[in-house]
């Protein structure tokens, strides 16, 4: 989408400015030309500004621009990999900018101000909570099922490395997000109403149990969980937490005054998820019935 496009449909200016050319810059670069005189209708002495269409013009600048922040987090070998900060468009300053443009026409440029985007988890932060394991489960599964395997790994790396502050809620489905085959899910046995089927992102209720049971031997908050209608073999009798986009979800709460780590990873036939904190949480772990490995 041209930017003189984007301005023409969102802006109505009704004054007549004679001066042409005007750049549109973002960090002192030229992004786009905007010739001011195509926008000049109506009244000379008069200037309307449609604020519904200005907003929507900023978010369009906002997608275009801006740049989300990456959190820190692990590797495979447990080295930290440090955050990244992010950008966004400051829409008071840009809103400033705006005005004094086309109506004091003191400058030639209309900058597009950003302002930097924190990560939630810095390297610091993950530093400080990878210190105590205060809960872990290990379930089996056949990595020769190769789609079903695909899909346990990409529901791992999903919440892989995942923060839950104190007083938040982790949801599943939230987190992993709706499973499909453009992210790379693949078909696979589900049990739907008792009876087995295919469907995509068949296995993922794997690591969704895994992780409840890792969550359940910490002692946090269990809000949502549901079993199977029929028995798995991967965990023991009603430990259990069946997920689906449409239905189900795993959610918990950290209670506790300590953010949780959650270190999710597969080992050959192994899915281990293991929870971490800071060394001065004060939490109650329970024992939780362990499946044959």
């Amino acid at each position: 989408m041209g930017m003189k496009w984007l301005f023409s449909l969102l802006l109505t200016i009704q004054q007549v400015i004679p001066q042409a050319g005007i750049q549109l810059t973002k960090e002192g670069k030229p992004i786009s030309i905007i010739n001011r005189d195509e926008y000049s209708v109506g009244d000379p002495n008069f200037f309307i500004l449609d604020t519904e269409k200005y907003d929507l013009l900023v978010s369009e600048l906002d997608k275009k621009f801006s740049i989300s922040p990456k959190d820190a987090k692990l590797d495979q070998h447990g080295n930290i990999i440090p955050e990244e900060l992010g950008l966004r468009v400051n829409r008071q300053a840009l809103t400033e900018s705006f005005y004094s443009f086309f109506f004091e026409q003191s400058t030639s440029a209309l900058e597009i101000p950003m302002y930097s985007v924190y990560p939630k988890v810095d390297s610091e932060l993950l530093s400080d909570i990878r210190s105590i394991r205060i809960g872990r489960y290990i379930t089996s599964f056949n990595p020769s099922n190769k789609k079903r395997s695909t899909n346990i790994r990409l529901a791992v790396e999903a919440i892989n490395n995942y923060v839950v502050f104190p007083g938040e809620t982790f949801s599943f489905n939230k987190v992993v997000g709706k499973r499909t085959s453009k992210k790379g899910y693949e078909k696979a046995k589900v049990i739907v109403r008792g009876e087995y089927a295919e469907d995509i992102g068949g296995g993922i209720c794997q690591v969704s149990s895994t992780l409840f049971n890792a969550v359940d031997s910490a002692g946090l908050k269990i809000l949502q969980r549901f079993s199977h209608s029929r028995h798995v073999p991967y965990i023991p009798p009603g430990r259990d937490a069946t997920v689906s986009w449409y239905g189900p979800d795993f959610v918990f709460k950290n209670m506790y005054n300590q953010p949780i780590l959650i270190q999710a990873r597969t080992m050959g036939h192994l899915l281990v998820i293991t929870l971490y904190s800071s060394e001065v949480i004060e939490y109650s772990p329970k024992k939780v019935p362990f499946p044959p490995l």
